[in-house]
């Protein structure tokens, strides 16, 4: 085992929709797993078995995502020898998994305690009421205006009204009891902001936050999206936010976690210097993950453009 030398942050970039989550855990590929695998195999720790790895001194992690969220800026960090910077770390990580970014911190840092803020952005397909993409198809006569004169179309399942999803989204910001929206029983109380950044058919919704309940940001995007679509009226948000527990029935399950990012997470008086060359390569690395994923997705879309087309040509 190689000697540990000062506490080092690392800055973990990874694509977590092959991965069980962050977390180790028995018999499941974790990121956490992936991570301890490859301290293992650069001697910084005894090897294990899989997850049961043991952990450097000192490590902490800054959060845990669940199964099939990514991240861009988790941060790990421990006891860790001078020659382990993140060029060296990815030595022994997948392409999935990248470290890009490192800052030696202060002897008792602690990745989980000590961030002042942590920040999420959801990346939600939510193309604009009316506005005209790639995957609106012509007018209909299941068209209709909505109440305030928009055009709300049943061929735009997914659109939302922006200044809805906005307002909602004020609403949820600030100090509340988030209970409705978790199911943890405690830490639920938290000062949180949310915004939206539209940028094509994608709606950004970011949330920041001190801390974060179980699913508490995928669940909260699911009641945005309802308002947006006008499935709900904006008074749910508040019923949501009561101090009285919803029934069953009003509850609000969570989006699909493939959309979700860790983007950020805050210390303070710590400043992260960034490999260059790690970076550019994990830049290239995820580059090239982008584009196999959207030649999948043009495959499902020709899928479907083929069935449409047998079905308004009445093909059997």
């Amino acid at each position: 085992m190689t000697a540990a030398g000062t506490t080092r942050a690392f800055r973990v970039a990874y694509d977590g929709r092959e991965y069980a989550g962050f977390q180790r855990q028995p018999r499941a590929t974790t990121v956490e797993g992936t991570l301890l695998r490859a301290l293992a195999k650069h001697g910084i720790l005894d090897r294990g078995d899989g997850p049961t790895h043991a952990t450097p001194p000192g490590y902490a992690a800054a959060g845990r995502t669940d199964a099939g969220v990514s991240a861009v800026a988790q941060t790990v960090a421990f006891e860790a020898p001078p020659w382990l910077t993140p060029r060296a770390f990815n030595g022994h990580l997948p392409g999935s998994v990248r470290v890009w970014a490192a800052a030696d911190v202060r002897d008792g840092f602690h990745a989980t305690h000590d961030a002042a803020r942590r920040t999420y952005r959801y990346h939600l397909y939510a193309p604009a009421i009316g506005s005209e993409t790639g995957d609106s198809l012509e007018e209909t006569s299941a068209d209709r205006p909505d109440d305030d004169g928009r055009q709300r179309s049943a061929s735009q399942p997914d659109a939302v009204d922006d200044d809805r999803v906005r307002h909602a989204l004020c609403r949820l910001s600030g100090r509340h009891d988030f209970h409705n929206l978790t199911s943890d029983d405690a830490g639920t109380v938290r000062d949180l902001t949310a915004t939206a950044t539209r940028t094509g058919d994608i709606l950004v919704i970011e949330i920041t936050a001190d801390g974060f309940p179980r699913a508490l940001v995928r669940r909260l995007v699911a009641a945005v999206r309802a308002v947006g679509r006008g499935q709900t009226e904006p008074s749910r948000i508040d019923r949501l936010l009561d101090s009285e527990p919803v029934p069953g029935e009003l509850g609000v399950g969570p989006a699909p976690p493939e959309p979700l990012v860790l983007w950020d997470v805050g210390y303070k008086g710590v400043s992260f210097g960034v490999d260059r060359e790690a970076a550019e390569t994990a830049r290239v690395t995820f580059g090239d993950r982008y584009r196999a994923a959207r030649h999948a997705a043009a495959a499902t879309g020709a899928i479907r453009d083929r069935i449409a087309t047998g079905v308004e040509g009445g093909e059997e």
